[in-house]
């Protein structure tokens, strides 16, 4: 996962229920589930260069 989004989305959250903010909470939940996205979409990227250089 990214980790600067993980990061970033795990404080968020943490934040949100010490002070019970349901927003606060949620928004760290979408920068948790934006950076696996970034990822995933890194590591096919990767294998589709990978597998252009081995051709």
């Amino acid at each position: 996962m990214s980790n600067q989004d993980d990061v970033k989305g795990r404080v968020k959250e943490a934040l949100g229920d010490l002070k019970d903010d349901k927003d606060l909470k949620r928004e760290g939940k979408v920068d948790r589930a934006a950076g696996a996205a970034k990822d995933k979409i890194d590591k096919a990227a990767n294998k589709a260069k990978g597998a252009l250089r081995s051709h």
